[in-house]
């Protein structure tokens, strides 16, 4: 099979075509003819090694993990003896974040868990642009205690992960303020967004107004202005962001919460069968849809990961394999 690899560290530039076996999957594993795939911030940061502290995890000196692509879907070609809900020939789709990645390759292996049964209106581009971002989203709402009537605010709402969380809050019938840049306040009205903030016009934090919810996705702002914009009891969850965002989140989020009833927190997500199967339910009512920027072919690769990494691209990028 053909997949492109990175056996060093450094930018879009060090990812290389090879020609590798195709891989047999293990008892409890299914093997995927990968029709698609997308690229997520998870892809970069991994590629380049940022921040530094991943060395210690994936590799001090070079990459444990060669083949990038979380996102994938596709047919199955094969399963292990062990696997029971799948069989050749049905459509998936899935995560790998957590069980090695390898979705730029025409071929992946996966735990049974990793995957379900693709959403059957979407084709596999638009499959392939859900699974880790919209897991993502959601589970920093479940975190943040989502519930019908809460104000929620998602800050970075026109990028892959903020995209999804304003169709997943609407989808549990919350009062949605989206905050975004200019040029993407249609985009985050025609998702649903109640309200949309242009963050180079108005500063939520300033505006008097309070959220239940607050999901970090993008941006950034102290630690006690997001304080200032959270209602009593209310939650902030940072996914993504500045750097400085995600530190600040982690380091000193604790602090923050042991005064008052606001909470802070920082947490990485973690793909699971139920959560896929949740958001194909949600897709399949027509009340998620990926926000698809721009669309590569697989020999594209290395520069789909260029145009996550320098592009400000709302929503995602997707690549077609086959």
């Amino acid at each position: 099979m053909n997949a492109f690899t990175n056996r060093r560290y450094g930018s879009e530039d060090v990812l290389k075509l090879e020609e590798l076996p195709i891989p047999e999957p293990n008892d409890n594993e299914v093997l995927i003819r990968v029709h698609a795939t997308s690229v997520n911030a998870a892809d970069w940061h991994l590629l380049r090694a940022e921040p530094f502290i991943m060395r210690f995890m994936e590799g001090f000196s070079k990459p444990k993990t060669y083949i990038l692509g979380a996102d994938v879907a596709g047919k199955v070609e094969t399963v292990g003896k062990n696997v029971t809900s799948f069989k050749p020939g049905d459509e998936v789709y899935g995560d790998l974040s957590g069980n090695g990645f390898g979705g730029f390759a025409e071929y992946a292996c996966a735990i049974e868990r990793a995957l379900a049964h693709k959403p059957a209106n979407l084709s596999y581009e638009e499959a392939a642009a859900i699974p880790l971002a919209a897991i993502t989203a959601l589970q920093a709402l479940r975190i943040a205690e989502i519930k019908a009537g809460k104000k929620v605010l998602i800050n970075g709402a026109s990028g892959g992960v903020g995209s999804f969380a304003v169709q997943i809050a609407k989808a549990y019938e919350t009062e949605v303020t989206a905050v975004c840049s200019s040029r993407n306040v249609e985009q985050s009205r025609g998702l649903g967004a109640d309200h949309v903030i242009d963050y180079t016009k108005e500063d939520f934090t300033q505006n008097g107004q309070h959220y239940d919810l607050i999901v970090g996705a993008n941006g950034y702002h102290p630690l006690s202005h997001y304080k200032r914009a959270l209602a009593e009891n209310g939650r902030y969850v940072v996914v993504g962001g500045q750097y400085k965002q995600m530190f600040g989140a982690m380091f000193f989020g604790w602090y923050y919460s042991l005064f008052g009833s606001k909470k802070f927190r920082v947490f990485v997500a973690k793909p699971t069968r139920a959560d896929l199967l949740f958001l194909k339910d949600l897709a399949e009512q027509n009340k998620l849809k990926p926000v698809i920027s721009h669309k590569f072919k697989f020999d594209q690769i290395p520069e789909a990961v260029r145009q996550v990494y320098t592009g400000h691209s709302p929503g995602k990028v997707v690549i077609n394999i086959v």
